[in-house]
């Protein structure tokens, strides 16, 4: 029997509020990083060629750009799994995911020991092909 308060369980607005936070932050980081490529390919003269050989800095912040906008579609994918009733359970074996393990990254899909699998076991197609 577990004493948890009204409201904290896997379905509570304390996740909501958790993951809502993380996706404000997540969509800050992403405009700032999209903000500052546009600026560094802006600050490209016109005749330097194709912009999208703009130079190193441009590029980092294109593979930071990308990076965030991924973190952001996850936290979104959390976000549907908490309203479809399936927020903090693993994806491969459904077992649940520790709440501490959820509080520190609230985007986790898999359990610590199914995330310790190689990526090719726990897809669909992997496990077709063994």
């Amino acid at each position: 029997m577990t004493s948890e308060l009204p409201g904290s369980g896997r379905h509570g607005p304390r996740w909501r509020a958790l993951l809502e936070t993380r996706w404000q932050a997540r969509l800050r980081e992403l405009t700032e990083l999209s903000l500052a490529y546009h600026v560094a390919i802006a600050a490209v003269p016109a005749d330097a060629g194709s912009r999208f050989g703009a130079g190193p800095e441009a590029q980092v912040l294109l593979r930071r750009t990308v990076t965030a906008r991924r973190k952001l579609a996850d936290v979104e994918e959390a976000l549907g799994r908490l309203a479809a009733g399936e927020f903090g359970r693993c994806e491969q074996c459904g077992a649940q995911i520790p709440d501490g393990l959820l509080a520190a990254a609230p985007e986790i899909r898999y359990c610590a020991r199914c995330d310790g699998e190689p990526s090719w076991v726990r897809s669909p197609a992997g496990r077709a092909a063994r």
